[in-house]
């Protein structure tokens, strides 16, 4: 227990003045980190036509950010249970706002590539996650953990959901570089109450294993790019087999670095141990639900009236369509943390997952009018982030102290992992609908709600092997 939780328990009115200051700026970061990733999804399109490059082009300002955290979140964690959380949140805090100045300032100059760079530097925010775990156990009563924790792991979500929100809105009345001036603000509110954050005693003869950091990030950036660029490439093609199997390879080789490692940048026995490798299955499959379900419901409400089905929505309309996914998120997190009370983490989890199965297999056979986005759209904030809200749980609860930002961060790349499977996958089914030179069918939407709906009930069976014991 950190000697500012001490001091709180001895002024209970200062340490819970304290205790809040601390968990708001978690909560802030986290946000801030969480919007900056998908704030530009649905502004996709008006970078295309404002920078002059095409559809594929313009992809790569989420693919860079994506690439990016992926790096950064697992190589963080295992930074900051060696060196100090709060240290390496600052880092990505000031990367995020570096990140985000940089690209305002190249959007209004119509520079594609410094807007590209600015992506991968507030990627480098990822890490961001993983330490603010970390800190809120150091820093937080037992009595309130439970519920920070939750919080914290909603917001990964929450962030999601509501950058696709105001980005629509931000746009339009705005203009674009108003995406990266807000998550700016963001980001320094959140840097400033990091003074509030308390500091961090490495251990002895701590030290970062670089090699298995290389090979981490190879293996990341060689996964996620072929995920994210199958569709563009072909998933034929020798570019995407070629990354398959350099990931296999680098992969092969990092474990077998990690095994002889004396301070291994990851323990693996965070990802095989019996009480860790299931809650890594769920998050990895939840995470393909989830983010296969918030890119359906975008495409399908902006295809054009013509194709008999779509609403033919603009990017502001798609956003106000998600508000409720975003609302029923942040309703999920304290609503979590009472149901596992009651019950447990793993049964809060499985509830969302089967929820969410209900609300995808609603939308594919009834989504003729918006009431059935807005009704299905709660359903699934509510599902997903009550999901979302219980994993933090579920793996912070069974690690030690010194493990918490390494078992964290290897939890959240997994859901990066899965959102780039979860869009890919929702992607094929739609455009395997399509005729040739043609637009998506109903059909093939209905089939893909339906293929999301089946991943978010497997994600509740395999949620069923987790254990709430302590690993050993």
């Amino acid at each position: 227990m950190s000697r500012r939780l001490s001091e709180a328990t001895a002024n209970p009115a200062a340490g819970e003045a304290r205790t809040s200051i601390i968990v708001t700026a978690l909560l802030l970061a986290s946000l801030g980190v969480a919007i900056a990733q998908t704030i530009v999804v649905t502004a996709l399109p008006v970078f295309g036509r404002q920078l002059g490059v095409p559809a594929g082009s313009a992809a790569w300002l989420l693919t860079a950010f994506m690439l990016s955290s992926g790096i950064a979140t697992p190589i963080a964690g295992r930074v900051g249970d060696l060196f100090g959380h709060r240290t390496v949140m600052i880092a990505g805090l000031v990367a995020l706002t570096i990140g985000s100045v940089v690209a305002g300032v190249s959007d209004l100059a119509g520079s594609y590539p410094g807007l590209l760079i600015a992506r991968v530097l507030q990627g480098l925010s990822g890490g961001v996650f993983p330490v603010a775990f970390g800190l809120a156990r150091r820093s937080v009563p037992p009595g309130r953990l439970p519920g920070v924790v939750a919080a914290l792991s909603a917001m990964f979500g929450v962030g999601g959901a509501l950058g696709m929100v105001v980005a629509g809105p931000i746009t339009g009345a705005l203009g674009t570089s108003w995406l990266f001036w807000t998550t700016a603000v963001i980001a320094t509110a959140a840097l400033f109450c990091t003074a509030f954050l308390p500091g961090h005693e490495p251990h002895q003869g701590a030290r970062l294993d670089l090699l298995g950091a290389l090979l981490l990030s190879g293996t990341l950036v060689c996964l996620l790019l072929a995920i994210s660029q199958g569709s563009a490439w072909g998933w034929g093609s020798a570019a995407v087999w070629t990354l398959f199997a350099a990931a296999v390879v680098l992969a092969a080789l990092f474990v077998a670095a990690e095994r002889r490692a004396a301070a291994p940048l990851i323990d693996l026995r965070l990802v095989y141990a019996p009480q860790l490798l299931p809650a890594h299955l769920a998050t990895l499959v939840i995470g393909i639900g989830m983010f296969a379900a918030i890119t359906l419901i975008p495409q399908f409400t902006q295809a054009p009236t013509s194709t008999g089905y779509g609403f033919g929505d603009s990017p502001s309309q798609t956003g106000l369509l998600m508000v409720p996914v975003a609302l029923f998120m942040v309703v999920a997190a304290p609503l979590g943390t009472r149901i596992a009370r009651l019950t447990s983490s793993r049964t809060v989890f499985q509830i969302g997952a089967v929820l969410a199965g209900v609300a995808l297999a609603g939308l594919a056979f009834v989504h003729g009018e918006r009431w059935a986005f807005y009704v299905g759209g709660a359903m699934l904030g509510l599902a997903y982030g009550l999901a979302f809200a219980s994993l933090g749980a579920l793996v912070v609860g069974v690690v030690e102290h010194h493990q918490t930002g390494a078992a964290t961060g290897l939890n959240t790349i997994l859901r990066t992992i899965g959102g780039a499977v979860g869009a890919q996958l929702a992607a094929a089914v739609i455009t395997g609908s399509a005729p040739a030179g043609g637009l998506p069918t109903e059909a093939g939407h209905t089939a893909a709600f339906l293929t999301a709906a089946c991943v978010a009930a497997a994600a509740a069976i395999a949620a069923a092997g987790i254990s709430l014991k302590r690993a050993g």
